[in-house]
C-alpha cells in the first residue's frame, strides 16, 4: 500500500513525511524545498493477538511492541502542488507523476493560513485554508481529464459500435494510475453524466474525472500548524466533507528526535511523554518540553500518526489479518508465532486473503480455518478485524 503526501509548497509536508518515517527530507520555510519524491515507511497500529493466546510472537512483516502490532505502510512525499500544475507550472508534471500508483492521499493543508497558493509566507489567517482544498481537488481532476480528452470521443463510440460499456476501455487507458475498473463503475453511477457516453460534453468528461479522483485517490486532511491556527479554520476545514485531522509535525518531529536521542519516552501516536532524565535538558528544552506537553494535553496527540491510521482503516477501510499454518498454534512453517500481518479491506473474504499471500494459494484454494474458533471456513467467508487464518490449498 502506498500513501501520497500532497499538498502546496511550505505547508510543512516534508517535516510530516519526516515525522510519521523518521526518514530523511530536506526541510526549509521556502516553496519547492522538496524537488525530488522522499519515500519512506510509516506505521499503523492494532492490538496483537498474541496478548489473546498467551505466547509471545515473531514478527516478520511488522513490528510488535507491548502488545501492539506496527504494521509498515509506503509513504511518499512529494513536491509541492500549485495552480495549474495539470498544465506543467511549477513542478507539476512530476509532482503528478510521482502520485500515479498512490492508493490514498494525505493532503496537508497549512490551517494557520499562513502562505499563499505559491506557498509564500503571508500573516497568519490571511490566507483562506479551505481553498487549497479546493484547487488541489481540481489540479487532480484536471490531470485525469488530461490523460481522457483527446482519446474519449473515440473509445466511447468504438465501445458503442461493439455493443460494449466504456469501463473496459477507460480502465485500460488509466491502469497506470491504479484505477480500476470498479472504481470506474462507481464513478459513472455517482456522477450523474448520461448514460451514453459518445454524448458527453467535455464539462460531462470533467464531472465524471472528479468524481473518479474522490473514488479512486481517496483523501485526508492533515490541518498542519494546527497549534498556531484560528480554531475557526479547522472548523471550516471539516465543512469541506472530508476526514480532518488536526496536526502539529513540527512538534511531533520534536519529539520522535528526542526520543531517539534518549532524552524522553515517546510512543508516536500517545497523548504524553515521560523525560529519561530532566538534568540532561538545558532551559530551552525544557521550555520546548513544557509547550508540547501543554499541547499534548489539550488535544491528546500531536495528530500525525493519528492521519495515518485514519486514512488506513477509515478512508480506505482495511482491516489486519494474521495468516497461519498451524491453525492451534498460530505458527508458520518456521514455527514463527503470528509472524505476518496483512492490510486488507473490510468486506474482503477467506479467499481473497489467500490470493493476498499467494497466488499459487489463492488458485488452489480449498478451505479456510478460523485459528480462534477452530471452524472450518469457505471461500467466501467475510474476514473480521483481527482474524487469525489457516489456508488450505491443492499441493
Amino acid at each position: 500500500m502506498l500513501v501520497g503526501i500532497v499538498g502546496k509548497p511550505n505547508v510543512g509536508k516534508s517535516t510530516f513525511f519526516s515525522a510519521l518515517t523518521m526518514a530523511t527530507a530536506q526541510i526549509a520555510s521556502y516553496p519547492f524545498t522538496t524537488i525530488q519524491a522522499n519515500r519512506g515507511v510509516g506505521y499503523v497500529r492494532g492490538p496483537c493477538p498474541h496478548v489473546q493466546f498467551g505466547k509471545p510472537c515473531n514478527p516478520n512483516n511488522s513490528i510488535c511492541d507491548s502488545g501492539i502490532r506496527f504494521v509498515p505502510i509506503e509513504v511518499l512525499d512529494v513536491a509541492g502542488l500549485v495552480p495549474d500544475a495539470h498544465a506543467g507550472r511549477g513542478l507539476g508534471n512530476k509532482f503528478l507523476d510521482d502520485l500515479r500508483q498512490a492508493d490514498a492521499f494525505i493532503h496537508v493543508v497549512d490551517a494557520s493560513g499562513g502562505t499563499d497558493f505559491e506557498g509564500n509566507p503571508v500573516g497568519i489567517g490571511t490566507h483562506d485554508p479551505v481553498l487549497d482544498v479546493n484547487f488541489l481537488e481540481k489540479e487532480i481532476s484536471y490531470w485525469v481529464f488530461g490523460i481522457l480528452e483527446k482519446q474519449f470521443q473515440k473509445m466511447a463510440k468504438q465501445a458503442k459500435l461493439a455493443g460494449a460499456k466504456i469501463e473496459a476501455a477507460l480502465a485500460e487507458k488509466l491502469t497506470g494510475l491504479s484505477i480500476t475498473e470498479s472504481h470506474i463503475h462507481a464513478a459513472l453511477r455517482m456522477a450523474s453524466v448520461d448514460a451514453d457516453p459518445t454524448l458527453w460534453s467535455d464539462q460531462d468528461l470533467l464531472k465524471f474525472c472528479e468524481t473518479l479522483q474522490k473514488i479512486s485517490k481517496p483523501m485526508i486532511i492533515a490541518a498542519n500548524k494546527a497549534d498556531i491556527a484560528p480554531p475557526e479554520n479547522i472548523e471550516r476545514l471539516r465543512a469541506t466533507g472530508y476526514v480532518v485531522v488536526p496536526t502539529s509535525a513540527e512538534y511531533e518531529l520534536a519529539l520522535r528526535r528526542a526520543t531517539k536521542a534518549g532524552l524522553i519516552r515517546y510512543t508516536p501516536g500517545d497523548c504524553k511523554f515521560e523525560y529519561s532524565d530532566q538534568s540532561k535538558l538545558n532551559a530551552g528544552q525544557l521550555a520546548a518540553c513544557t509547550k508540547m506537553s501543554d499541547w499534548l494535553g489539550k488535544n491528546s496527540n500531536t495528530g500525525v500518526q493519528a492521519v495515518l491510521e485514519q486514512v488506513v482503516f477509515k478512508v480506505l477501510d482495511m482491516m489486519i489479518i494474521y495468516p497461519v499454518e498451524d491453525e492451534h498454534k498460530w505458527m508458520d512453517k518456521q514455527e514463527r508465532v503470528l509472524p505476518d500481518a496483512y492490510l486488507m479491506r473490510r468486506g474482503s473474504n477467506a479467499k481473497d486473503l489467500a490470493y493476498k499471500v499467494h497466488s499459487d494459494l489463492g488458485d488452489n484454494f480449498i478451505r479456510a480455518i478460523d485459528g480462534k474458533t477452530h471452524m472450518t471456513i469457505g471461500h467466501d467467508h467475510v474476514l473480521k478485524d483481527n482474524d487469525v487464518i489457516k489456508i488450505v490449498a491443492r499441493a
